[in-house]
């Protein structure tokens, strides 16, 4: 049912999920100890597909058209493939602080295309002071390359997973892949990844690194509850409340990000991190907002 405004079972729901994927960024960074970034990527997106599958299968959801949705499907496969040897890598390179910063500047990359491509989705006002405090955010945190933490490959791989990101929201936005159910889209993401990336993952040094018991449950904290069934649930809460409102709480996960590296990781609060982490919040919220 369709819902004007957020509840609080929305809300809840909405909190957890962010909480979720802020709680991932530590993890990817975690099993990066015992398996390579992108062999990590490529063995989520295998085991995500697989559970999708099984789910499609289950509950006799439709694969849409595949004929009408191959070229924008494999389209998104190739940007899902780029958005996370990207963030994988740049997790691996530099801190989750400043990985998810530049990151979540998503929304940013997005409204500038579509004030390009999507008529009626011309840049505000307000949308270009949103714009333009994510940019500074950035900005101040390419900018602090104090401390053995920062590593400028880290954060321009950063960037390539926003923009990677961003590409499959937009080709969601203008092609009618829109009209598959939520399920068939994310199964071509997956699918098309798991193959990409683990024909790709001997390219980046040794599949393997220090693997332990714990990577396994940590791959299965990526695997099932953001990868394949978490994603499902915010595809959910998009077709059931208000997309604008939805989007806007996107600005919390960076900002939980930063804090639980600094909890976790022992991650150090630069004056500057909280700076762009300010800059960058505030920007999203005004990206995503209406009027």
């Amino acid at each position: 049912m369709r819902k004007d405004q957020l509840d609080l079972p929305g809300a809840s729901a909405l909190f957890l999920f962010v909480l979720v994927l802020a709680g991932n960024q530590i993890i990817m960074k975690l099993t990066s100890e015992g398996l390579s970034p992108v062999f990590q990527a490529g063995l989520r997106s295998l085991f995500a597909c697989l559970a999708i599958l099984v789910w499609m299968l289950a509950r006799g959801v439709s694969f849409g058209n595949l004929r009408r949705d191959m070229g924008p499907g494999l389209a998104m496969g190739l940007a899902f493939t780029l958005e996370f040897i990207g963030l994988f890598n740049a997790l691996d390179m530099t801190t989750v602080a400043r990985a998810s910063i530049i990151f979540y500047t998503m929304p940013m990359h997005l409204s500038l295309a579509a004030h390009f491509l999507i008529p009626g989705e011309r840049l505000t006002r307000v949308k270009v002071i949103g714009l333009i405090c994510a940019f500074a955010g950035v900005v101040v945190v390419l900018a602090d390359r104090s401390g053995g933490q920062a590593s400028l490959a880290g954060d321009l791989l950063a960037w390539l997973g926003a923009i990677g990101w961003a590409a499959i929201a937009l080709i969601v936005r203008i092609t009618r892949i829109s009209e598959a159910p939520p399920e068939a889209q994310q199964l071509w993401q997956l699918s098309f990844s798991a193959v990409a990336l683990l024909l790709v993952a001997p390219l980046f040094g040794p599949l393997v690194r220090d693997f332990g018991p714990e990577h396994i449950w940590m791959m299965g904290y990526q695997v099932f509850l953001v990868a394949s069934f978490g994603f499902l649930g915010w595809f959910y809460l998009m077709k059931t409340y208000p997309a604008s409102t939805i989007a806007s709480f996107s600005f919390l996960t960076p900002v939980f990000a930063v804090f639980m590296g600094w909890a976790f990781l022992g991650e150090a609060l630069h004056l500057s991190v909280l700076v762009a982490l300010a800059l960058v919040s505030f920007g999203i919220v005004l990206i995503n907002r209406r009027g």
